[in-house]
């Protein structure tokens, strides 16, 4: 591996963790504990584990379709992977920051939408790349379904 594939891994690497430092300043708190949540909802301890895994792979795989298409030929696929990364670190903000599980469900929905876009876009560079994605995609339709039940849940400000 040459200097600028580590670079360039480095960057990837670097912009996830940017993403996850600002979902991490938005941390649950008693407001979240006080919502009525579904009976299949995972343990609190668990998020951290299988976000760290997710970010990993969404790194790589965009360092893959960079490493393979470039910037120019690659410009599509990584736009749209850094519009996801803007949504993913929106969600926290929106969700746990302003305490709306109704703006976190526009969010996460957009983000579903723009990571099945990513997807999609990096199959055409690497299917590696895309399947990379593909636990992310699964794990943001999962927690869609558990913003949607929490919103359904407390829909008439139960927390508050």
């Amino acid at each position: 591996m040459n200097i600028s594939a580590v670079v360039g891994l480095v960057v990837f690497v670097a912009l996830v963790v940017v993403a996850a430092a600002v979902g991490s300043r938005f941390r649950p708190g008693d407001w979240y504990e006080r919502l009525n949540k579904p009976s299949w909802r995972p343990p609190n301890w668990l998020f951290a584990p299988v976000w760290s895994a997710l970010y990993l792979m969404m790194a790589f795989a965009a360092w893959i379709v960079w490493g393979k298409a470039g910037l120019a030929e690659g410009a599509v696929p990584l736009a749209l992977w850094l519009g996801q990364l803007v949504l993913n670190a929106a969600w926290s903000p929106a969700f746990f920051g302003l305490r709306r599980p109704d703006l976190g469900l526009i969010v996460i929905a957009a983000l579903w939408v723009a990571i099945a876009s990513t997807v999609a876009a990096f199959a055409a560079v690497s299917a590696t790349a895309a399947w990379l994605m593909a636990p992310y995609l699964a794990w943001v339709s999962f927690a869609t379904a558990l913003n949607f039940a929490i919103w359904r849940l407390n829909r008439r400000g139960a927390a508050d």
